[in-house]
């Protein structure tokens, strides 16, 4: 059961703290434990800070809706790491890159994002007990920096609390759409050792796991110990019959083979290589090259099974550790330290390295004149498995080095007053090796030395045998032409912080008003530190930017709670940040208000205001200029050349393209308001439900330019009207932007465009929050109820002033969001046995025609994917007073990926929210050695 009850901050770490699954309501808490409390008490409550404020406080809601997921909660439904745990959470709504991205892999291999209510991952303020901790050292999609949450320890979390809805008022910068808080475990009991075992039902994906907690009392000295080792095993996508082959696409040229060989003209038709060639190269790509055909090209030799080389799960060995320390020194004055240090390698594959033809100024076009034939040609290569030596030396490979250290004093003062001065360090380090290919080596070695010129085309010159193209590399030549480039990235993140704070400030005919205030001062940095030769053109389509800068940033902040009548409170909070980057300096305040009414005992009706900013993170400002290799749509051409044809069938559906893109030290911070009301209820000791409406309106927000929208506009702008022939304004802002960041050759092909993060108008979204849980006691045991449900009424986005308002839930839109996620759990415990049937739903996503934006509504054309539901089991059993085995199944029904018809792009299903991993099972065996009997 997940317990996402909408509860205040406060009332969640009350609940956590008193050692049981708790669902709090209004006046009392009723706990899942009827071993070890009554479901009618009511609990005496001590005071205790947690996400959302600074004042600590015993009253078990607040005015701002939080979710709790505690560590029984994550076992008991079966989520096996952190991304599990947040994915199943209903208001982290946003599109993120899977393990499977090919974005992913060229700029953070190995990381992944949270994204709630579905406005970016840096938007999302993620802590670690309450502070800050580094950015992943890559930035996100090559863009903006955003935080890691694959190496946070699943087995040392206590707790992890969800604060969505802006809270810049406490937090500062980047609190926009909430706050992720991993609390960490703080207390240990004897010695807990965790051993966990876990397989795929289909193959592939094996994983180990270690979880030791421990700590020791000496004197007054206390020390909680906690570290995790992991080995997970990666999953490949040939062991999967949904993504092995391109016959698994859902069109006919879709499942044309992958061009292993190829050799094209002037007019891009294919050059026969002749079946008696392709059936020399067979036995490459493990048998499987084949002679091939593609409609309106021509024949190749090619492969249908080379598609499947990626990996669905990175590899990961590592170990991650925790460390809690505290001493008193009497009068109230104690010293506190928390040291996190983790090392992890992870592996993953994309693809096979690849060449065409590349100059030295890097145009990538591919064309040359070819003195062997007497005419102008292209020569393409996949290199395949056997060539290499292997897949495994294509693997690109990161290691990453985690560490962080906080040290303070807590102490009081005067009559009332306590104080906390910290410090507080984080770094993040990284080594990532890419695979390459060495362009100038691989020219070389398939067309020889540069001849000249040709003056009619002004392509190159060579000599070039077309025998040469169609001949294996022997692992000597492959060698000679293939490379790593070596990145060094870092981060890093440091605070300075003194916090005070007074229960009893003064008195109001209600009761005593509370008061927290704090001053930070701050550093933050980053290096991407990359291979000097990856920023010239030195490797085969790969042209990166350097990027590197810090910031200072100073803060003053104050909170107060006020009991204004007996059964209302009204708390306030205000926060003036300072930030001082690349010569500027920008300051914003911002404050938030909340409002809690109980008429009666049982009822909390509760609303929230408050504004929030982020500033411009660093990869915005700082990022160097330079290029990458992606691919995209050339509409203009398929719309005008192939009018009649759908877009994926299109011939110019897949035209590489090169991407430019530098900082941007202009930017303005971004902004947004935000406000809540809802209410929560409890009927009876053992029912609650709660609902709150959510409002978060951004403004000026800082995003890349996206390529695909990009070529949309540039062929409505040219061409006068979109897709679906509304007319087009070619003079309006977008219009002239759009047209001077598109690059075509001489011929009118395709070349490149120029990205670059600017400061887009607003972004707005609202909805509902709903939960309930439900506690029956029968003679058969207690049964545990719980379930969440986020509906967003509304999501559009402005990219200018002046422009449409887009509806990101519109057919059409390019936006891929659900509207709607939930969540649903029913435990069972009896005894020393428990169960637990936890279920998500995903509301419909948008097919690929709809998220490229060329369905035809009027014909009756598909927009959408249905709604999908996924389950997950486990089953409990502790013997004894130490020991526990479980059993937990995700994915309990193997479901696939849902089919969708338009989906041409391999692996032919949305990565975004779904893989291929099937059913996965998972065996835990717990004991505790010495403290206390009982788990």
């Amino acid at each position: 059961m997940l317990t996402s009850v909408k509860l205040s901050p406060l009332a969640l770490a009350i609940a956590a703290s008193l050692g049981v699954l708790a669902v709090v309501v209004p006046g009392r808490a009723f706990a899942q434990n009827a071993a070890t409390q009554d479901s009618e008490s009511t609990q005496s409550l001590e005071t205790i800070q947690v996400t959302g404020s600074r004042i600590p406080r015993a009253q078990v809601e607040g005015p701002a809706p939080v979710t709790v997921i505690t560590a029984q909660e994550i076992k008991a439904n079966g989520f096996a790491s952190v991304p599990d745990v947040l994915r199943s959470i209903t208001q982290n709504g946003g599109e993120t890159q899977s393990q499977q991205s090919g974005s992913a892999a060229d700029f953070s291999p190995g990381a992944q994002q949270v994204d709630l209510r579905g406005l970016g991952p840096n938007h999302t303020l993620v802590l670690v007990n309450g502070r800050r901790i580094a950015d992943f050292p890559m930035p996100f999609k090559g863009r903006s920096n955003f935080t890691d949450i694959s190496n946070i320890p699943l087995g040392m979390i206590e707790r992890i609390e969800v604060l969505t809805g802006s809270a810049s008022a406490v937090y500062g910068s980047d609190a926009i759409s909430g706050v992720v808080n991993f609390i960490l475990k703080k207390e240990a009991d004897g010695t807990q050792l965790d051993l966990r075992y876990g397989d795929t039902t289909r193959g592939g994906g094996e994983s180990y796991k270690l979880n030791l907690s421990t700590g020791f009392t000496r004197g007054d000295f206390n020390l909680v110990f906690g570290a995790e080792l992991l080995d997970q095993k990666p999953l490949w996508a040939y062991d999967r019959s949904i993504q092995d082959s391109t016959l698994d696409a859902p069109t006919s040229r879709s499942q044309t083979p992958r061009r292993t060989f190829l050799r094209t003209d002037w007019d891009d038709d294919y050059l026969d290589p002749g079946e008696a060639t392709c059936a020399g190269l067979a036995y490459l790509n493990g048998g499987t090259t084949t002679y091939a055909n593609r409609r309106n090209y021509g024949n190749f030799c090619g492969s249908a099974a080379s598609i499947g080389y990626g990996t669905i799960t990175s590899g990961r060995k590592g170990i991650n550790t925790y460390t809690s320390m505290s001493m008193p020194f009497g009068d109230g004055l104690s010293w506190f330290a928390d040291i996190q240090a983790g090392y992890s390698k992870v592996k993953l594959f994309r693809d096979v390295e690849q060449w065409s033809y590349m100059a030295p100024d890097g145009n990538e076009e591919g064309y040359f004149y070819n003195e062997a034939t007497g005419q102008i040609e292209y020569w393409g290569r996949q290199f395949t498995p056997e060539e290499m030596g292997g897949l495994n030396r294509g693997m690109i490979e990161t290691t990453q080095k985690t560490f962080g250290f906080t040290t303070g004093l807590k102490g009081t003062f005067g009559r009332d007053w306590d104080y906390e001065a910290s410090l507080a360090h984080s770094q993040y380090d990284a080594t990532i090796s890419w695979p390459q290919i060495v362009a100038s080596r691989a020219n070389d070695l398939y067309l020889g030395p540069q001849l000249g010129v040709d003056e009619d085309s002004g392509y190159p010159i060579f000599n070039a045998d077309p025998d040469r193209l169609y001949r294996p590399l022997t692992r000597g030549e492959y060698e000679s032409i293939f490379a790593r480039t070596v990145y060094h990235p870092e981060s890093r993140s440091d605070t300075l912080a003194f916090t005070v704070s007074n229960l009893s400030l003064f008195e109001l005919p209600a009761g005593a008003a509370g008061f927290a205030g704090v001053v930070e001062f701050g550093n933050q940095g980053y290096n991407l530190k990359p291979d000097p030769l990856a920023t010239e053109y030195y490797y085969y389509s790969w042209k990166d930017s350097d990027g590197h800068g810090s910031r200072n940033r100073w803060a003053t902040a104050g909170e107060l709670r006020l009991p204004v009548l007996d059964k209302l409170d009204v708390s306030l909070a205000g926060r003036y940040d300072r930030y001082q980057f690349a010569g500027h300096g920008t300051g914003k305040f911002t404050w938030s208000t909340g409002v809690e009414w109980r008429p009666v005992d049982s009822l909390l009706a509760r609303g929230s205001y408050g504004t929030a900013f982020r500033a411009p993170d660093l990869h915005y400002v700082f990022a160097g200029i330079g290029n990458d290799e992606t691919s995209g749509t050339d509409y203009y051409r398929c719309r005008t050349e192939e009018p009649g044809e759908n877009i994926n069938d299109c011939s110019w559906s897949d035209e590489g393209l090169i991407r430019t893109r530098q900082g941007n030290r202009k930017l303005d911070p971004e902004t947004s308001k935000s406000w809540t009301a809802g209410f929560v209820w409890s009927p009876l000791a053992n029912v609650d439900l709660s609902i709150d409406y959510f409002d978060i309106d951004m403004r000026n927000q800082v995003q890349d330019l996206s390529t695909d929208r990009l070529l949309q506009l540039e062929a409505d702008c040219r061409i006068g009207t979109d897709a679906n022939g509304k007319p087009v304004d070619p003079h309006s802002p977008s219009c002239v932007d759009a047209l001077s960041r598109v690059t075509r050759t001489a011929s009118g092909k395709l070349y490149g465009v120029y990205v670059n993060p600017i400061n887009i108008a607003r972004e707005h979204t609202n909805g509902i929050d709903l939960s309930a849980h439900y506690k029956l006691e029968t003679g058969i045991g207690n049964f545990l109820f719980s379930g969440n449900y986020t509906w967003t009424r509304k999501h559009t986005f402005q990219r200018y002033p002046g422009d449409v308002v887009e509806d990101e839930f519109a057919v059409n839109s390019g936006f891929d969001i659900p509207r709607n996620k939930t969540s649903a759990s029913v435990t069972w415990e009896r005894g020393g046995w428990a169960a637990t049937l936890h279920g998500e739903r995903l509301g419909r996503l948008p097919n690929s025609d709809s998220y490229d934006r060329i369905v035809d509504v009027e014909a009756g054309d598909k927009a959408w994917i249905n709604a999908t539901t996924r389950f997950n089991a486990s089953v409990r059993y502790r013997f004894g007073e130490r020991d526990q085995l479980a059993l937990s199944v995700t994915n309990l029904f193997d479901k696939m990926p849902p089919r969708d018809p338009t989906y041409t792009a391999y692996p032919y299903y949305d990565i975004s929210w779904f893989d291929a991993v099937g059913r996965s099972y998972y065996v835990q065996y717990t004991h505790k050695f010495g403290g206390k009997s009982g788990l």
